[in-house]
């Protein structure tokens, strides 16, 4: 079972905005590298958005690059996922997952369980 609880998606019209949150109790996200994906029905799980354990630093994938933003907050112990001008494509279950980068830093995959996620619907 995944230590990582997802929540904050709902249903919201185009154009509308969504923030996600990650949290965990028994460990400290701090020390991980962590990523956003999501599945919509029929398709497979796709990576959205990824931040480095090491530097903190953020990765998107095109399709949300400028929309999309990724952070930390320590104190909180919690990964967030802002999403802004919300599209029906971006109607999906939201999870996140422990992740390992490649070596460019320009794709990451996914590691450990799969919590329940959270479901984004963006419709009018």
């Amino acid at each position: 079972q995944s230590p990582l609880v997802e929540s904050g998606g709902g249903l919201v019209q185009p154009g509308g905005s969504l923030r996600l949150s990650c949290a965990a109790s028994r460990l400290r996200l701090a020390d991980y590298a962590l990523g956003w994906f999501r599945q919509a029905p029929g398709k497979e799980r796709e990576g959205v958005s990824a931040i480095s354990g090491f530097d903190g630093g953020t990765y998107y994938k095109d399709s949300v690059k400028g929309r999309f933003t990724i952070s930390r907050d320590n104190a909180a112990n919690t990964v967030y996922l802002q999403m802004n001008s919300l599209k029906p494509e971006d109607t999906a279950v939201y999870y996140c997952a422990f992740v390992t980068f490649n070596s460019g830093y320009t794709d990451w995959s996914p590691f450990g369980s799969w919590g329940q996620g959270t479901q984004v619907t963006v419709s009018s």
